[in-house]
């Protein structure tokens, strides 16, 4: 049952985080939604920023995975396409980590490290799969463009959802499929005609 309340407290809090926003959501608030008391609350998570962190932890274990690059074979357009549909949408299921971004890291040390080791992952991951690909022949590009390339995808992705905020998007499950299809952008001016063809398919598919 403890178990149970804990997981409701999790759930309960990721919702409210992600539609009202994190720094407007107190445990009172999130105690008022599961209808129990703030002593309950404080029986499974010492304040709101331990709630924080467990939540992190799961949205750090998704994201490992969803990084994770072909270990036997070079990565194609399609390994692209899929590993963002999977980054973006474990940043649509944990957007208020990337909407309060400053907010949260600002007054949390041991998320701003586990963040800046998640950046450093993605970037190890969109060098290699860029890298991969020059190997490849899909792309025909400098090492330095390649390496350009790769970063600029990462900082994209990062900071898409707060762009779109910022200029007035009001649909963020549309914001993030326009998020994916700008990152892919950056790649198609290095594709080979064929893949280039096959990628501009894939977009408009992709945003009708």
């Amino acid at each position: 049952m403890a178990r149970d309340t804990r997981q409701r407290i999790l759930d309960a809090s990721l919702a409210m985080f992600n539609t009202q926003g994190e720094p407007h959501v107190t445990t009172n608030h999130i105690a008022d939604e599961l209808e129990i008391s703030p002593g309950n609350l404080y029986y499974h998570f010492r304040n709101k920023d331990d709630i924080i962190e467990q939540l992190f932890a799961r949205y750090e274990e998704r994201m490992d995975a969803a990084l994770a690059t072909p270990g036997d074979r070079l990565p194609g357009l399609e390994d692209i396409w899929l590993q963002l549909h999977l980054i973006f949408e474990c940043i649509w299921d944990y957007r208020f980590l990337y909407r309060d971004l400053v907010e949260i890291l600002s007054r949390n040390r041991r998320i701003r490290l586990r963040f800046a080791r998640i950046l450093k992952r993605a970037d190890d991951s969109a060098h290699a799969v860029m890298r991969g690909m020059g190997q490849a022949g899909v792309m025909r590009a400098t090492a330095d463009e390649l390496a350009a390339t790769a970063t600029n995808i990462l900082v994209i992705a990062t900071f898409w959802l707060n762009y779109a905020a910022a200029r007035g998007d009001k649909d963020e499950q549309i914001a993030i499929r326009r998020g994916i299809v700008q990152v892919m952008m950056l790649v198609a001016p290095f594709l080979r005609d064929a893949e280039r063809v096959h990628l501009n398919t894939l977009t408009q598919a992709y945003l009708d």
